[in-house]
């Protein structure tokens, strides 16, 4: 054949399959399609998508909604309904193979997707490692069976799956990508309404109806032990919704009537931006504390049989991210026992009272370690597995 009249084939349209079910993994899962995209315009990206992912071209097989139920309740009756979604997805990506799998988040859907899927052939990515390395440690041996890698958000995740050789890829946290080094504090205040010279406490008594009944009545005795302690002191707490807004309000109203405080919807990244100190339960929340820079004192109660049973399965020293990205104690976590409104105002009276220079700066070491463009990161990963890197 002349050389010259050869014309190779063109290359076929990469193909992703993911999974998202519920909207922080929609918005990881539109990061991520929007890098792939931008390497390959015409990939062809189909799967069980929310609005965000479908925004940047992910074609839905089904619903997301269907997928995000919460509660026992909830689930046992919408139980039927996702044992089918689960097996038609599989049914779907072994008739039509993707070149990589990337189920995100929503372990109790996806791993067993993506177990199939592997044993089908297919390469597997699980996008947000589960908290498998604090509890139920077990998980990991069907992990590694069901994944060819985990992309994770945070450096010692990494470090637990080194420990049993599967395969894994630090990529950074999309938090930290999201967040500034340097927090605009003033900014926020203005944003909020609140006064731009003033001395504020951010409380976060969490997002869920145990959470907030639990630990209102706490955080609110500390806080009129330290309006004793400083009167200039302001509280601001922002809350998830007017449900959970109504319960912190009759909460305060038998606990501590007379104390004023800042009541924000939503917009808790933005509260912790303008506060000075933060008092919270403990979570992601705690991961945005340390990114705005600011203070913290981590008080957090669970009901006693819950604790008891935590106790023997949770495996780690620490609770708060802040500490576990550390690896030694930067900020107090006052659990259970020690969640006490003398032990609150003790550890917020010290923040309030000295130089946090070094905590923050420590802070802001720990935000550079995590933030390496995780939208990328995620991409370079699926197209590397693919072979179109």
């Amino acid at each position: 054949m002349n050389a010259a009249l050869f014309v190779p084939e063109p290359q076929r349209p990469l193909r992703i399959g993911i999974v998202a079910g519920e909207v922080s993994g929609d918005t990881l899962g539109a990061g991520l399609i929007r890098e792939i995209r931008a390497r390959h315009p015409d990939a062809i990206i189909e799967g069980i998508a929310g609005p965000q992912m479908q925004a940047e071209g992910c074609q839905a097989l089904f619903e997301m909604d269907e997928l995000a139920v919460m509660g026992i309740v909830e689930v046992l009756g919408r139980l039927p309904r996702i044992l089918q979604i689960r097996r038609r997805t599989v049914r779907h990506f072994i008739d039509n193979p993707p070149d990589v799998f990337v189920g995100i988040d929503a372990p109790d859907f996806n791993i067993g997707v993506e177990l199939k899927l592997k044993r089908a052939g297919i390469a597997t990515i699980h996008y947000v490692s589960p908290s498998v390395w604090a509890w139920r440690q077990n998980r990991i041996h069907k992990i590694k069976a069901a994944t060819d890698l985990v992309l994770a958000f945070l450096p010692f995740e990494k470090a637990f799956y080194d420990r049993f050789d599967a395969p894994c890829r630090f990529i950074g946290h999309t938090l930290a990508d999201r967040m500034p080094l340097t927090p605009d504090t003033r900014g926020a205040r203005e944003r909020l309404g609140l006064d731009s010279d003033g001395t504020y406490l951010a409380l976060l008594p969490g997002s869920r109806h145990a959470e907030v009944g639990l630990l209102s009545p706490v955080y609110l005795e500390a806080c009129k032990q330290l309006r004793v302690r400083h009167p200039e002191l302001q509280f601001v707490v922002p809350l998830v919704n007017e449900k959970r807004r109504q319960e912190f309000l009759a909460i305060k109203e038998r606990v501590a009537p007379g104390l004023d405080v800042i009541l924000v919807e939503g917009r808790g990244r933005e509260v912790m931006t303008a506060a000075d100190v933060i008092l919270l339960a403990s979570g992601t929340a705690t991961l945005e504390a340390m990114l705005a820079k600011k203070p913290m004192v981590v008080g957090y109660k669970l009901k006693d049989f819950s604790y008891w049973l935590a106790q023997r399965l949770v495996k780690t020293e620490h609770v708060s991210l802040p500490n576990l990205l550390a690896g030694q104690t930067l900020v107090a976590e006052l659990i259970q026992h020690e969640c006490t409104p003398g032990h609150l105002v003790d550890e917020v009276d010290k923040l309030l009272e000295h130089d946090n220079t070094e905590l923050i700066a420590h802070f802001t070491r720990l935000h550079k370690q995590i933030r390496c463009n995780a939208d990328e990161q995620a991409a370079l990963a699926v197209l590397e597995l693919a072979g179109r890197s």
